[in-house]
C-alpha cells in the first residue's frame, strides 16, 4: 500500500460554523455521504489517475493487465494479509517487521514492498474492512448509531461501537494508529467528520477545536492502558463515555 493509501481526508478546520443552520438529524450530511462514496482502502481517496470522472460516473482509466498477473497479485496480497494478521495477534504489534511478514507469507521482500511500504500500512489494510462496516452504519444505519437520533445519543452509540471495534481488533489498531500517525489515517478523517457533524448539529460553540478532544478517548494506546493495565471492563469504559457524550452535547446546546 502506497503512502497515499494511508492518507485520508480530514474535516476542514477553517470552515465557519457560527450561525450555521442546523442540519436535520435524520439523514447523513453531504460530507459523510461523500466520504463513504469515494473512500478507497483504509478510508482514503482513490488514487488520482486511476479513475476518470464522467459526470456522476467513475470510469476506470487504468490499462488492462493480464488476468494471470492480476490473479497472482491478489493471491500474494491475500497471503500477506493473512500472515500479517497472525503476527499482529500473536504478540506486541511493535515487533512486527516487514521481514517477518514476508517470511510468514512466503513472499519475497520486493513483492511485499510493491504493495505496502511498512508494517503500519499492512495493519491499516487489515483494519480497513472492520472500520468500513462501522462507517456505513454511521451514515446509513438505524439510529442511534445512524441518522435519526439526538446528537448526544448518536455520539454515545459511536463511542460504544468504537470500543467494541477496539476490543476485537486492538492489535491491528495499535499497529496501524499509534502516535502521530493516527491523525493521518483516512479512518481518523472519517471519524473527525462524523463527530464534527454531530457537534455542529447540536450547536457546539467551537466544533473545530472540540472535535479532536471528543475523539481522544478512543486512542488505541489509551484503550490498551485502561483495559490491560488498569483492568477496566469495556462495559465500564463505555458507560463512562456514554455519560460524557450525553452531558457534553446537552450542555452545549444553543438556546
Amino acid at each position: 500500500m502506497s503512502d497515499h493509501e494511508r492518507r485520508g481526508p480530514a474535516a476542514d478546520p477553517g470552515q465557519k460554523t457560527k450561525g450555521a443552520a442546523r442540519r436535520p438529524a435524520d439523514r447523513p450530511t453531504p460530507a459523510e455521504r461523500d466520504l463513504i462514496g469515494v473512500l478507497g482502502p483504509a478510508g482514503d481517496p482513490l488514487p488520482t489517475g486511476d479513475l476518470l470522472a464522467a459526470g456522476d460516473l467513475q470510469i476506470d482509466a487504468r490499462p488492462a493487465t493480464a488476468p494471470r498477473r492480476r490473479a497472482d497479485a491478489e493471491r500474494n496480497r491475500a497471503q500477506i494479509l493473512a500472515a500479517a494478521e497472525r503476527l499482529f495477534s500473536e504478540g506486541d504489534p511493535r515487533t512486527v517487521t516487514m521481514d517477518r511478514i514476508a517470511k510468514a507469507a512466503g513472499v519475497g521482500r520486493a513483492t511485499l514492498y510493491r504493495s505496502f511500504p511498512d508494517p503500519a500500512s499492512v495493519a491499516v489494510a487489515l483494519l480497513d474492512e472492520h472500520e468500513r462496516l462501522l462507517q456505513g452504519q454511521l451514515v446509513y444505519g438505524p439510529p442511534p448509531l445512524g441518522p435519526g437520533a439526538p446528537a448526544g445519543e448518536r455520539l454515545a452509540a459511536f463511542y460504544l461501537a468504537m470500543l467494541d471495534l477496539l476490543e476485537k481488533h486492538l492489535p491491528l489498531a495499535l499497529g496501524a494508529e499509534t502516535g502521530p500517525e493516527r491523525f493521518r489515517t483516512g479512518a481518523y478523517g472519517f471519524w473527525r467528520v462524523h463527530v464534527r457533524t454531530l457537534l455542529v448539529a447540536h450547536g457546539a460553540e467551537d466544533p473545530d477545536a472540540l472535535v479532536d478532544t471528543v475523539l481522544a478517548p478512543l486512542s488505541p494506546e489509551l484503550f490498551a492502558f485502561q483495559r490491560h493495565e488498569l483492568g477496566l471492563s469495556v462495559e465500564r469504559i463505555g458507560a463512562s463515555l456514554a455519560t460524557f457524550a450525553r452531558g457534553l452535547l446537552r450542555a452545549g446546546a444553543r438556546s
